[in-house]
């Protein structure tokens, strides 16, 4: 059954999704991202040329014809997933094939229609018996 992260009270979701794409790439695990449209696609492409510094993450998008074979693949395009290891889910709604993959993250930002729309998406999930590990990003309270 598929283990879903959620990685909540997060300020900025693309630096978040970078540095855990990075980790599960060092453990030799292909990541799948679903982006919600081509400029989130296009933003998160370019970070990962720049990040993590002194390192590259090797990656394309998902209608490139290496996609099958590349670790972290980009998807702004509903494409059917070349990879069933981990599904990293940065757009508003539950992709319906989430329970095919080992693992999905969740990264959910700190703007209230995000956080409604992960709600949503974490009760659907718990409802339906999924393991659901929450990881709080934020600042602690002093």
């Amino acid at each position: 059954m598929t283990r879903i992260d959620f990685y909540t009270h997060v300020p900025q979701k693309l630096p978040v999704a970078v540095q855990l794409i990075g980790k599960a790439w060092e453990r030799g695990l292909a990541v799948w991202v679903r982006v919600p449209d081509d400029a989130v696609a296009a933003t998160l492409d370019d970070a990962l040329w720049l990040q993590p510094v002194g390192s590259f993450l090797p990656h394309c998008r998902s209608h490139h014809p290496l996609a099958p074979q590349t670790p972290v693949v980009i998807d702004s395009l509903e494409q059917e997933p070349h990879t069933h290891q981990v599904l990293m889910n940065l757009g508003t709604d539950r992709p319906d094939y989430f329970s095919r993959f080992e693992r999905m993250i969740e990264i959910v930002s700190l703007e209230e229609q995000d956080r409604q729309y992960a709600r949503e998406r974490f009760l659907f999930y718990r409802d339906r018996g999924f393991e659901i590990h929450s990881h709080n990003l934020g600042t602690p309270p002093p």
